[in-house]
């Protein structure tokens, strides 16, 4: 029996046909669940095959996958529905855990990228903190330099009136005291 064609759009706005997704000839890996609606997303189970498994405590891909051909034609199906379904179902779940396990390969990176940048961060605020203390070290032993040597000039200037040599300069308080006013 050939499958229904579907038209749809793409992004460009060109009509797309193909196989009805639900229906194509490839097993199609869908999301298990409890519902037995998800089990008419595999290829060869309709609703009244989903009934029949739900009468049989089937009711999710999981658990189909799990079944054995047998059990599954006591359940009420065809042989070559029940291999059929059976083989859906195990593909399914096959991918599910494949995309389970690259999920969690992804977060294993994903953490050891940021434990790796965390601890490059981490490192370079060391070097920059002790970059910093080495420059404030040198501008210490600069400032502690140049203490010394204002210290060493100071010394030169005499600080006892008795160590003065000549007279001291008077400077007067006004016009007046100058000796050319005084002129009389």
């Amino acid at each position: 029996m050939k499958k229904p064609l579907h038209c749809s759009m793409t992004t460009g706005g060109r009509l797309k046909s193909g196989v009805n997704q639900e229906h194509s000839s490839g097993i199609m890996a869908r999301k298990a669940s409890s519902s037995p609606k998800d089990l008419t997303s595999l290829p060869g189970v309709g609703a009244a095959t989903a009934k029949k498994l739900a009468s049989a405590k089937i009711d999710s891909i999981a658990k189909l996958a799990q079944s054995t051909p047998k059990s599954l034609q006591k359940a009420g199906l065809s042989v070559a529905v029940a291999k059929k379904a059976l083989a859906a179902a195990k593909a399914a779940t096959k991918a599910k855990e494949s995309a389970s396990k690259v999920k969690d390969s992804v977060k294993g990176t994903t953490k050891k990228a940021a434990s790796a940048a965390k601890k490059k961060a981490s490192s370079a605020a060391a070097k920059a903190k002790k970059s910093t203390q080495n420059v404030m070290k040198k501008s210490q032993d600069v400032a502690e330099d140049v203490v010394e040597k204002t210290k060493a000039v100071s010394s030169l200037k005499t600080k006892k009136e008795s160590d003065r040599k000549g007279p001291t300069i008077k400077v007067p308080k006004s016009v007046k005291d100058m000796p050319w006013f005084k002129k009389r």
